[in-house]
């Protein structure tokens, strides 16, 4: 399992100094079924937009 999860998403409610994850679980999904051939065709369901 990943010690430290990324993210440059600086609007996301659990982005921290230093472009680190603070979530407690990360969800990625792929959007052409159980299996993706690249980054695009995946997303960070986890993301959740600051002040909500």
């Amino acid at each position: 399992m990943a010690k430290d999860v990324l993210c440059e998403v600086k609007n996301c409610s659990y982005w921290a100094s230093g472009n680190i994850c603070s979530a407690e679980q990360i969800y990625v999904v792929s959007h052409t079924g159980s299996t993706a051939d690249s980054t695009k065709e995946t997303d960070c369901q986890t993301f959740e937009p600051t002040g909500r």
